[in-house]
């Protein structure tokens, strides 16, 4: 059940908080009032699609928040901790918010969620039915799930179970249709596969050995600089005539002399002493590498070979050696994995008829459930439309067979007859838009016994009919709100008085503004706004008696 609703900045309604009771609410008011727009904000927390224009003018965003009782199906448990979605025992908080840059975040008990998942959630929690919503009895691709719907926890069960078989034959059926459409693809794929694993594999690439190579082959290339930057730096410090080392060595041995005069004195004598012997170490060291340098043409070719079947394999592969290697393990994985032979087709194409046999044995069964359900809809509807004065009406779902789908082996349609000694006919090909709407209401009747709905919201679903048939509407109406919460955008007074409760939608200008307000009527006010909507502007005393006799007669 819907317990409140916050509207903020949408359309026409600058800030409105309603509390909803179970039972019946009628929704009444002038048209232009802001009746559907209600209705708009709600749709919006199960999930409709949003716009820029529900945003109110002058306004940067809008906000609509619906605070609902928390369903009670397994399934719906199920789907929340799918969704990681906190169970608060005080209701479910839905809250949608819209932005003039078209962004819309959507949030469940403050946890956010997209609106494929907002949607799944709200298919529990609110069914809409607006003046045009019958038009689903108009495709007879929507009649299989109608009838579906009306199954109880056992039939889901049995559909389940051969949903989970199908999509698990399906899987299979592609597989060996994919196995025998690509087989010649497959082969060309495994040559390549090979080519490139012998090539990767060949070439026995070592991590970092890119940055090795690189160095090696700038100190190759380099020979002839390293050389003549040694050899001067040798001779710079060892040179008889002008031995920088020998120099330095002088001057640290006549700062000894002076160093234990002053503590600054003594600091100089350290460093130069200390540089002295670096010194000393960085020449044996040049000394060193001059023995061991030469010019190696061979191996610098060898190095600028290497470097470029690196570059090869980069190119084909990766841009380092680490994802080249990642690629071969992974081509390698795949080989491995890889069995393309006549010995598996055979294999696949006995599996598949195995589970092909499995499924038919499925499907046998949920066809059979569901014609045990048609028997007894048919039954209730025809109940349901007699109340609603279609009592010569006969309504029928025939089947249909056809080849495995993801429902099972039926399409189904609605037949319906309303003149006696007229055979049957397809609902969509002879029903009128009254007709169509009485049928439609008698199905949210049934539904409404057995789903556990929180919310029915009927937006102007009477419109267009009158006398004994809107009476029999507004019974309906007030019967399903017995099951669930029932809210009806009306402009019928016999489907107003019928409410448990009734809201009065106006409008108001406000400093030049149009705003949308809404009060809950007490019983003096509903008399006057049936008596209204009974007469229109001019409200005689007769009329109001009508109202009252409307509302006592509703009590009845």
């Amino acid at each position: 059940m819907l317990q409140e609703l916050t509207i903020k900045n949408f359309a026409i309604i600058s800030s409105l908080h309603l509390g909803f009771t179970d039972g019946m609410t009628a929704l009444t008011g002038e048209t232009g009032a802001g009746k559907s727009i209600i209705i708009d904000a709600v749709s919006l927390l199960a999930g409709a699609r949003s716009s820029m224009e529900y945003i109110r003018q002058g306004s940067e965003k809008c906000l609509v928040e619906g605070l609902f009782d928390q369903p009670e199906q397994p399934e719906f448990k199920f789907l929340l901790e799918e969704l990681g979605i906190e169970v608060d025992e005080a209701g479910l908080i839905v809250q949608r918010d819209l932005n003039l840059s078209g962004k819309s975040v959507s949030r469940v008990n403050g946890r956010i969620v997209t609106l494929a998942n907002l949607r799944r959630i709200g298919q529990y929690l609110v069914d809409i039915q607006g003046q045009n919503d019958h038009q689903e009895l108009m495709h007879p691709e929507s009649h299989l799930r109608l009838l579906d719907s009306f199954g109880d926890a056992k039939f889901q069960t049995v559909k389940a179970t051969y949903k989970t078989a199908y999509q698990t034959y399906q899987t299979l059926a592609n597989q060996v249709k994919k196995f025998k459409q690509n087989e010649q693809t497959f082969v060309q794929r495994i040559d390549m596969l090979k080519f490139q694993q012998e090539e990767i594999g060949s070439a026995e690439l070592v991590l970092g050995e890119e940055d090795r190579l690189i160095e090696e082959r700038d100190k190759l290339t380099n020979y002839q600089k390293i050389v003549d930057s040694f050899s001067y730096s040798y001779q710079a410090m060892t040179n008889e005539e002008t031995n920088a080392l020998d120099a330095i060595g002088s001057a640290s041995q006549e700062l000894q002399t002076i160093a234990s005069l002053d503590k600054d004195f003594e600091n100089i004598s350290d460093n130069v002493h200390s540089a002295y012997y670096l010194l000393q170490d960085a020449v044996s060291e040049i000394g060193r590498q001059l023995d061991l340098l030469e010019l190696d043409e061979e191996r610098l070719d060898q190095v600028n070979e290497r470097l470029e079947l690196i570059h090869q394999l980069k190119r084909k592969y990766g841009d380092s050696i680490e994802k080249i290697l990642q690629y071969y393990d992974q081509i390698s994985q795949e080989l491995l994995d890889s069995d393309f032979s006549g010995d598996k087709l055979e294999k696949l194409e006995k599996e598949l008829a195995e589970k092909e046999a499995a499924l038919q044995l499925l499907a046998e069964k949920l066809q059979a459930a569901r014609m045990t359900m048609a028997k007894k809809l048919e039954t209730a509807i025809q109940h349901e439309l007699k109340d609603l004065y279609m009592e010569n009406a006969r309504f029928e779902v025939r089947f249909k067979p056809i080849r495995f789908s993801a429902e099972g082996i039926d399409e189904v349609e609605f037949y319906i007859t309303t003149n006696p000694g007229e055979p049957l006919k397809p609902l969509v090909k002879v029903a009128s838009g009254g007709e169509i709407s009485r049928v439609m209401l008698a199905l949210k009747t049934i539904f409404s016994k057995t789903q556990d709905l929180t919310s029915i919201v009927f937006d102007e679903v009477d419109t267009g009919v009158s006398g004994r048939v809107a009476q029999a509407i507004a019974d309906k109406i007030y019967q399903i709100g017995k099951n669930s919460q029932a809210l009806c955008i009306t402009h019928l007074p016999q489907v107003a008085a019928k409410a448990d409760h009734q809201l009065f939608i106006r409008k108001e200008v406000i400093d030049g503004r149009t705003i949308t307000k809404v009060e809950e009527l007490s019983e003096t006010e509903r008399t006057k706004e049936i008596a209204r909507m009974l007469a229109g502007t001019e409200i005689t005393e007769l009329t109001v008696q009508h109202a009252k006799e409307l509302l006592q007669l509703a009590k009845k």
